[in-house]
């Protein structure tokens, strides 16, 4: 079982979000660059795994894309994978300022 969450922003960048929540939970998200997903930033490990990341991706002919078609309006996605509810990480991630929790799906 996995347990997903899709926080969006309009509020902050990419970059800040990353240092945002580095700060409130203690980590280091590393910038990594993908053909598909453009820059994002992750902190990967066994229990959790937490990627911030711009809605907009670098589409095929210079059209770009969005990530998350459903939720234009936000311009940066943090997304978080837990093999369980994490809910300390829910309040810490619910109770930052300009973050809001956009979809949640256990699989």
């Amino acid at each position: 079982m996995s347990d997903h969450h899709t926080y969006g922003t309009s509020t902050h960048t990419a970059d800040e979000l990353a240092r945002l929540v580095g700060d409130r939970l203690r980590l280091v998200f590393t910038e990594r660059d993908s053909y598909y997903r453009g820059i994002y930033h992750l902190v990967g490990s066994p229990n959790r795994r937490i990627e911030i990341q711009t809605n907009l991706i670098p589409g095929d002919e210079g059209e770009d894309d969005l990530y998350a078609p459903e939720h234009p309006s936000a311009q940066v996605l943090l997304l978080t994978t837990t093999p369980i509810p994490d809910p300390a990480l829910r309040a810490c991630l619910d109770s930052l300022e300009g973050l809001i929790h956009l979809h949640h799906e256990t699989v």
